[in-house]
């Protein structure tokens, strides 16, 4: 066994990895204790929901809290948490706790993992993961504690607490909210100033990276000293949260359908620019939005989040490196620059083929939905952006699709967390370098 695995790439482990992972919950998951009901559940919804918690996406065919015993739904928890941190970390913290050496060769696929700049202090830098993970989760448990056990009584209330945590940490999106109605997600929530503000500091927390978390530990307040993908990362993310904040303040929820109260619509706006990228919970409903929101959302999701983070997505990098690059083509600049720093050419190549793979999966597959279940291609659009994206946020037809539709779904959630770069290089071996070019020969853009 040790030799075949020498014989893959790092690239290859980590989908392999998530793959094992994925089918391990799937099976524990069809176990007759893991539903609520009687009998079992199919090998398909199993696998479906397994996909989704590994992948933390959050779409789900059942729901959550009435569907699953609490046996599956702590199957469930486990999948997100090596899910979150990513099945290389979860692998690499067993082997640290046992005592175990960790050899070059391993520290090299926890680096592709993670996306470390270096393998050097790879194995202090996952530990360093591990203690911000539950400190962080920790910390929200404790936080929404008061309000859940209020609702839901003390063991309840505490297992409640530690789902939602870790769900919004891990940016998956699962609830168990199901017990007042089925696919509520938070919207009972939306008038609460504790249950909104701690889920999305955890949603953004992890969702910022634990690269720009290592750099806010070293350097603290000190901006200039950060590195470059954390000032990237943190304006970013600023952006994308503000920019459709007041968007959804004054373009959405200003309507008067929504029945919000001054407080409440700061809180759904915020909660609806923050959620997209890539948590899956919503406190408002999405059927009731306009068309020109939902596409908004759409834009959020298939951005996602930002490197080695919790969060799937295209990644915040990958939009920065685009805007910036096609600044730099307005300015007819040389170089692309962020931040008084050259970007590589290499980085600009990888944000464009980056683009063009999620828009081209994202299109292809909400069109195949389309086709095949025979509804509006914006909601088949949506759910395939939420698959992509790793969200989990739904306009409600995910639990009614067919076979073809579920395995588009999960096909698209994988490549997601997984990454459609890694993907690529798993498939393709580098070549060595010739020493001859091919001619150079000039083609007009635009």
């Amino acid at each position: 066994m040790k030799t075949i695995f020498k014989q893959f790439t790092s690239f290859q482990i980590i989908i392999f990895g998530f793959a094992a992972v994925i089918l391990a919950g799937s099976l524990l998951l069809m176990l007759p204790f893991s539903t609520s009901g009687e009998g079992s559940a199919s090998f398909l919804d199993a696998l479906f929901t397994s996909t989704s918690a590994v992948c933390v996406t959050g779409l789900i065919c059942h729901d959550t809290a009435t569907y699953w015993s609490v046996f599956g739904q702590s199957v469930i928890l486990i999948l997100i948490q090596i899910g979150g941190l990513g099945v290389v970390s979860a692998a690499s913290a067993v082997v640290m706790v046992s005592g175990r050496r960790i050899n070059l060769r391993q520290r090299s696929t926890m680096q592709e993992a993670i996306a470390a700049p270096q393998v050097g202090g790879i194995v202090k830098f996952t530990g360093f993961i591990l203690k911000m993970t539950f400190l962080t989760e920790l910390a929200g448990c404790l936080l929404m504690l008061p309000i859940f056990w209020r609702d839901f009584g003390a063991l309840k209330g505490i297992w409640y607490s530690v789902f939602h945590s870790v769900s919004a940490f891990c940016n998956a999106g699962f609830d168990l909210m199901g017990t007042r109605a089925q696919y509520s997600s938070l919207t009972s929530y939306s008038a609460s100033p504790v249950i909104n503000i701690v889920i999305m500091i955890l949603i953004i927390s992890g969702g910022l990276g634990f690269l720009t978390w290592d750099d806010i530990r070293t350097n603290k307040l000190n901006f200039k000293k950060y590195r470059l993908q954390s000032k990237v990362i943190l304006v970013t993310t600023g952006i994308l949260i503000l920019v459709p904040a007041v968007y959804f303040y004054f373009l959405e929820f200003s309507r008067e359908s929504w029945k919000m109260s001054e407080g409440e619509r700061i809180l759904s706006s915020l909660f609806q620019a923050v959620t997209p990228r890539t948590a899956g919970f919503n406190t408002a409903e999405f059927t009731f939005m306009r068309q020109g929101s939902l596409g908004v959302i759409i834009i959020l999701m298939i951005i996602g989040g930002s490197p080695g983070s919790t969060a799937g997505g295209m990644k915040t990098t990958t939009l920065a490196v685009l805007f910036s690059s096609a600044v730099s083509v307005f300015k007819r600049r040389e170089d692309t620059q962020l931040f008084g720093r050259r970007t590589a050419d290499d980085a600009i190549k990888r944000a464009a083929a980056l683009l063009m793979m999620y828009l081209l999966l994202f299109i292809t597959g909400g069109i195949a939905i389309s086709c095949i279940e025979g509804i509006p291609l914006v909601d088949c659009m949506f759910e395939t952006a939420s698959a992509i994206g790793t969200v989990g946020l739904t306009v409600g037809i995910t639990p009614d699709l067919n076979i073809a539709s579920h395995l588009i779904l999960i096909i698209l959630m994988f490549v997601g967390r997984v990454g459609g770069l890694t993907f690529v290089f798993a498939a393709y071996s580098p070549k060595a370098a010739g020493l001859t070019r091919l001619p150079l020969e000039k083609i007009n853009i635009g």
